[in-house]
């Protein structure tokens, strides 16, 4: 009977960490398709990843509801209780990386012409580093890696020093080309959309680097961990 529980619970947390992999793979796609449909100006793409965005939702209601029956069932205690709750808090938050990108393709229909301004061939390279982020994350969290956690968490410098840099370009930008002002004003919403992308992906290393270690990252500047911007 106690073989047959444990053998059950195994399979719940295989289970589990299955869905997360998979939001974390719809997440990376999501990224990826966002910043080519902006590129391109794509709106076909574009609204392929706005409706993808249900998918995410619906594997974040499935691990909901998986990890409320192993609590229910199973009690986990120590180790196995932080990789349960692990699972929940990350779904939400690669749930909430699929709505960053979401908001990433619905900028495509608010470019007021076809013309690419020039900031936007930065684009493409602060959001290799986010999906790369999201993607390295997700490794961790499937192999409890606490160390390519850490990793990750000092990536997320790399990335808040590409937003700015695009911040600065854009404003110098808009002032030399007054009449680009609108589509520079979306591309600053989208550097800040992979801004907070990265540090979505930095809270689910802090994550797992708490679930495989049970001790809280406390090397984080504080001042960067409280900085929030609709």
């Amino acid at each position: 009977m106690v073989e047959h529980t444990v053998k059950a619970y195994e399979n719940e947390i295989s289970q589990l960490r299955g869905l997360i992999a998979e939001m974390g793979g719809l997440a990376e796609v999501a990224i990826r398709s966002a910043i080519d449909a902006l590129s391109r100006q794509d709106e076909d793409l574009a609204r392929q990843v706005v409706e993808n965005d249900a998918k995410l939702d619906a594997l974040e209601a499935e691990v909901d509801r998986l990890v409320v029956r192993t609590i229910a069932l199973r009690a986990p205690m120590a180790d196995d209780l932080r990789d349960v709750i692990a699972a929940l808090k990350i779904s939400g938050v690669v749930e909430r990386i699929g709505d960053y990108s979401k908001n990433i393709a619905k900028r495509v229909y608010r470019f007021e012409g076809p013309r690419k301004i020039e900031p936007l061939t930065l684009v493409p390279a602060m959001a290799e580093i986010a999906q790369g982020m999201v993607r390295d994350v997700l490794n961790a969290y499937g192999a409890r890696d606490a160390e390519l956690a850490v990793a990750v968490i000092e990536r997320d410098k790399q990335l808040d020093d590409f937003y700015n840099s695009i911040f600065r370009n854009l404003v110098s930008y808009m002032v030399e080309n007054p009449s680009t002002i609108s589509d520079a004003a979306q591309l600053l919403f989208v550097a800040r959309n992979l801004e907070r992308i990265g540090d979505h992906a930095t809270n689910v290393a802090e994550m797992v680097y708490f679930a495989a270690t049970g001790d809280y990252w406390t090397e984080r500047d504080e001042d960067e961990q409280g900085e929030v911007s609709g």
